[in-house]
């Protein structure tokens, strides 16, 4: 039975905090153009993960945004180059830069793409105190060369989740992807097509929504308990 006023005898009282609606009332919204990063998980001459996150792209820019797209050619793999690589300082310099990402990636072998997964393996979960992935926005999306399969939008989804970053509800799975796009390499109109619109409209929405709240929105009890130093020790995974 609860005790009536209840009592938190494991709680530090004084780093408690009780959202409240005004907190989450933007008073100077930002007004520069919304910043998205694009990854796409294929190095082919004719990727389709490639040309549907140009199709991405091409609608965000229309909607206003900021649009960068990585090349994720020469990205060494983890571990097998140092920090300082010029590909993987682009790449995180970009995650920094970005409010929101697309992420994009065949189904290989019922799976998202060691080429998808090497990019995000070479995002930091944190550097110094600071994530850079924190708090962004994020929209996942695949092609297949079979019938239509969910396995590497839900893969990027349960990453996404460990990047903390706050993936939209709607995604894109577009199968048999080389009937899709004609030789220009242009998505044809079909509902696949349909849903890539719906799925940026969406992440434009959300990143427009929270990214002037995204710090008080994953701000955390636990890591109120913590020094800057002790949560740097924490997230830097640079050892393991």
């Amino acid at each position: 039975m609860i005790e009536n006023p209840p009592t938190f005898p494991a709680l530090d009282t004084t780093l408690f905090d009780v959202p409240t609606h005004d907190r989450l009332v933007v008073r100077e919204p930002s007004l520069h153009q919304p910043r998205f990063l694009m990854l796409y998980g294929s190095l082919r001459e004719r990727s389709y993960s490639h040309l549907l996150t140009l199709e991405a792209a091409r609608l965000l820019e229309a909607m206003g945004g900021d649009v960068k797209l990585f090349d994720p050619t020469g990205l060494p793999l983890p571990d097998s180059a140092p920090d300082s690589d010029p590909k993987v300082l682009e790449l995180r310099k970009l995650a920094q830069w970005a409010e929101g990402m697309v992420w994009t990636s065949p189904e290989r072998h019922g799976a998202m793409t060691g080429i998808m997964k090497a990019q995000i393996d070479w995002i930091p979960l944190a550097l110094g105190a600071v994530r850079p992935t924190q708090g962004k926005t994020l929209a996942v999306m695949e092609v297949s060369g079979g019938s239509q399969s969910f396995n590497a939008v839900n893969q990027m989804r349960v990453l996404g989740r460990w990047m903390r970053m706050l993936t939209i509800p709607n995604q894109s799975s577009v199968a048999k992807a080389f009937l899709e796009f004609d030789e220009a390499g242009r998505m044809k109109p079909s509902a696949y097509y349909d849903r890539v619109v719906d799925v940026m409209e969406e992440l434009f929405k959300f990143t427009l929504l929270t990214r002037d709240l995204a710090p008080y929105l994953v701000d955390r009890y636990s890591e109120r308990k913590e020094s800057a130093a002790e949560l740097s020790k924490r997230v830097n995974q640079n050892t393991i």
